[in-house]
């Protein structure tokens, strides 16, 4: 997903408007590969090498820049807002010491280190088929699952073996109250392209329990690395001063409430949470009442912390 998703519902629903509408100014980003952020100086979304990269990249390299760019331009430090995938790059970014000094705090929606325990039935199939490994066997490194052969693939999966006839269900889980009339909008944006890198990378994730750099096999582990196994990210190393919030779901089949624990007993400071038994994945963005159930209180973290006043 791309920046696009903190502004489907509506303005009095959607984070993005809710913030701007609160007094803060709002910094938009989209990662690399979806159809907003497709620039390169000198590659096209035609070659391989574009595609080269995970949220590895985006974490440590694209989210490090957006920061120090807000820094930059404002003269203050930042707040971070992310959702899901916005989630995992937040906390590999936030070890980094030359970028956590640049940040006042963050709000992590869905908040995702460790995926080893999703039960989100289609995302299962597709590890299970090892989809990850038969994509870049194909040649195929842009992930859109917009175009012909990835739909079909999708069809191939679905057919028969599980029931995907609520698509958003069986990747994210029960929404309790996702705007079911706004869906023909949101799947007109989302899901924007990615990299099948990017892909093997979650799908890595799943299958060893881990939250680690990208695992290119043993040698190029070795060579990359100087170790056989990637390097794991130390969540311990995120400053226990920095102030963190958390709002998860019980509904959550991508993000599960084990592994959201997990995370949260790698950390060294405590976060304030917000857990919402009855809200799945897409809630947390896409709520009819996601203003009351979670942004207040959001919001109120972020006053909390005496330099963000509503005058």
């Amino acid at each position: 997903m791309a920046g696009d998703a903190w502004f489907l519902g509506s303005p009095e629903q959607s984070l993005g408007f809710i913030l701007a509408d609160e007094g803060f100014d709002v910094w938009v980003g989209s990662v690399r590969g979806t159809y907003w952020s497709q620039g390169h100086i000198s590659l096209s979304e035609k070659d391989k090498e574009f595609w080269d990269w995970s949220w590895e990249e985006m974490a440590l390299f694209d989210l490090a820049e957006m920061i120090h760019y807000v820094h930059s331009v404002t003269s203050s430090k930042v707040l971070i807002v992310g959702h899901s995938q916005g989630t995992i790059m937040s906390l590999a970014a936030l070890i980094q010491p030359n970028v956590v000094e640049m940040v006042e705090a963050a709000a992590l929606l869905c908040p995702i280190s460790y995926l080893d325990h999703l039960t989100a039935p289609l995302v299962l199939r597709m590890v299970g088929l090892h989809l990850d490994q038969m994509v870049l066997a194909m040649g195929i490194h842009q992930l859109n699952f917009r175009s012909k052969i990835l739909i079909d693939l999708l069809d191939s999966i679905c057919d028969g073996h599980i029931e995907c006839a609520d698509l958003l269900t069986s990747i994210t889980g029960k929404n309790c109250c996702f705007n079911s009339s706004i869906a023909d909008l949101f799947f007109e944006f989302e899901p924007h392209p990615s990299s099948a890198k990017n892909l093997r990378h979650l799908f890595q994730m799943i299958r060893k329990g881990t939250f680690s750099r990208y695992d290119y096999g043993m040698f190029k582990n070795m060579e990359l690395y100087g170790q056989m196994n990637p390097p794991a990210f130390d969540l311990s190393l995120i400053p226990k001063t920095l102030p963190l919030w958390m709002g998860y779901g019980g509904h959550d089949s991508l993000a599960d409430v084990t592994d959201v624990e997990r995370t949260l007993k790698g950390l060294q400071g405590k976060p304030e949470l917000l857990y919402l038994e009855n809200y799945g994945h897409l809630d947390f963005i896409l709520s009819t009442q996601g203003k009351e159930d979670v942004y207040n209180n959001m919001i109120g973290f972020f006053r909390s912390l005496g330099k963000y006043s509503s005058s």
